[in-house]
């Protein structure tokens, strides 16, 4: 018994042994590899000239309106059909686009205000979060025409069949009694 144990003991020696002259030849080898990048493709080059940056932000405001144009109607029929839960999701869809929208118009002025005092850095930040709130209202479209309405248009129309064993017996007698229990109330005194 002690003899497999040594034995296993040594194993595991030789393998810790082998992986620690592993990990020391990887990193004499080269430098450890680059870590991933957290940018997520957000940081991008602006090629615009700011008075180009000016006017692809008028194109974008003009799709946003059109996009909030689109989930307005969507909304108007689904009040029109009475589909509560289809109108409670597009309306939330048109409120968080309402907001973006907002924004995209107040960055849109900021964008104007840098235009005018030529500072291209501060164009080029105010151009790329307004393509982030025009990206922003795209996914909201694209939520809002994925909002489900009545679940009946899905599933169908269920019903519900009850079928009773006959040979089930309906009889009172064959019920158990009902079980009485009874505590007795609690004395007013300790003393007997």
């Amino acid at each position: 018994m002690q003899r497999e144990r040594m034995l296993g003991f040594g194993a595991l020696c030789a393998l810790s042994l082998l992986v620690a002259a592993g990990i020391a030849s990887a990193q004499a080898q080269g430098a450890p590899p680059a870590p991933p990048d957290t940018n997520a493709g957000l940081q991008r080059q602006v090629t615009l000239t700011p008075a180009q940056q000016l006017q692809e932000t008028d194109t974008y405001l003009a799709r946003m309106e059109s996009a909030r144009s689109s989930v307005r109607r969507l909304l108007e029929e689904a009040r029109a059909q009475r589909d509560v839960v289809k109108t409670l999701c597009l309306n939330d869809k048109l409120n968080q686009i309402d907001v973006t929208l907002r924004s995209a118009r107040e960055r849109r002025q900021s964008l104007d205000l840098a235009v005018k005092r030529d500072d291209a850095d501060l164009s080029s930040h105010e151009f790329t979060i307004l393509g982030v709130l025009r990206q922003r209202v795209e996914q909201l479209v694209a939520e809002a025409n994925q909002c489900i309405g009545k679940d009946a248009d899905i599933l169908g129309e269920t019903s519900t069949v009850t079928q009773i064993d006959p040979g089930i017996p309906d009889d009172p007698a064959f019920y158990p009694p009902p079980i009485i229990i009874q505590e007795p109330p609690p004395s007013a005194s300790v003393i007997k």
